[in-house]
C-alpha cells in the first residue's frame, strides 16, 4: 500500500482537499523536544510549577503539537515560508490530537507548475479544541 498524501500529490492537489491524521504525545517525546530546542519551561517539567500556573498537569510544548503540520508538508514536498499559530487550551500528554489541513489557496506559474499554496489548519483534541489554528503560506515544492 502507498503513502495516501503522496498519492493524492501525484493527482494533484485542488482547493477545498482536506487532509486529517492524529496521534498522542508522550512526556518523553517533550522532553526530547525541549532538548532539541533548548525550552526547559518549567510547564512541561515541573508539576508543582505547572499547577500554580492554573494546569492540572504538565503540558505539552505547544510548537511540538503546532508541528504536526510538517507531517502534510513533509509528505507532499512542500517548502514552508511562514506558519501561525494561536494556542487555545494545553495539550497534556496521552491526549488525542487531530491535525486537519484544508487547503484555500494554490498558485501556478505560466507553465502549469505549482509554485504557493495557502491553507488553514486546525488541531483538535479529544475533549475539545487544543493548539489553535494555523496557517500555512508557502512555495509548493523544491525547485
Amino acid at each position: 500500500m502507498g503513502n495516501p498524501l503522496r498519492e493524492r500529490m501525484i493527482k494533484g492537489l485542488q482547493p477545498g482537499d482536506t487532509f486529517c491524521f492524529s496521534r498522542r504525545f508522550s512526556q518523553k517525546e517533550t522532553e526530547l523536544f525541549g532538548d532539541l530546542t533548548r525550552d526547559y519551561n518549567p510547564v512541561h517539567y515541573d508539576a508543582r510549577w505547572t499547577r500554580s500556573k492554573g494546569f492540572s498537569d504538565l503540558i505539552c510544548h505547544g510548537l511540538l503539537v503546532g508541528g504536526m503540520i510538517c507531517e502534510f508538508g513533509g509528505q507532499v514536498g512542500w517548502l514552508a515560508t511562514g506558519m501561525r499559530f494561536r494556542f487555545l487550551q494545553p495539550v497534556y500528554f496521552g491526549d488525542t490530537i487531530e491535525c486537519k489541513i484544508t487547503l484555500t489557496r494554490l498558485e501556478f506559474d505560466q507553465a502549469g507548475i505549482q509554485r504557493t499554496s495557502r491553507g488553514r489548519r486546525r488541531v483538535h483534541q479529544s475533549k475539545g479544541m487544543a493548539g489553535g489554528l494555523g496557517r500555512h503560506d508557502g512555495p509548493a515544492a523544491a525547485g
